[in-house]
């Protein structure tokens, strides 16, 4: 298995509930930290939400590996952001044995 080459920086947002001050909340993201990353796509399709096309690719995202608990290590439901790219998280494995680095499987949308 070859080394991967981590050349793109992405940032690293969690969800986080916002009071609304009318009793309920809406729903925001927080920067988490800054992950440099392999990008590599898999596969594509266009769908249709709302009307609209939406382009929707999934991607293998390779970053270095982090212990389980550890604020530096991404979920599911996180997202990886690349300025006006989103990348949102479906699944995370360790991509060796060692844990050196993990693979985060993402989907990243894009209405045309």
């Amino acid at each position: 298995m070859s080394v991967p080459v981590l050349s793109h920086a992405l940032i690293l947002e969690g969800p986080e509930r916002v009071s609304d001050g009318a009793g309920g909340y809406a729903e925001g993201w927080i920067a988490l930290g800054t992950l440099w990353a392999q990008i590599t796509a898999r596969t594509g399709r266009e769908t249709a939400q709302g009307g609209a096309p939406v382009s929707r690719v999934s991607h293998r995202i390779v970053v270095r590996g982090a212990p389980y608990g550890s604020p530096e290590r991404p979920k599911p439901q996180q997202r990886l952001r690349n300025g006006d790219r989103v990348f949102v998280i479906q699944a995370v494995a360790e991509r060796d044995g060692a844990g050196r680095y993990l693979t985060c499987f993402a989907d990243e949308e894009v209405v045309a």
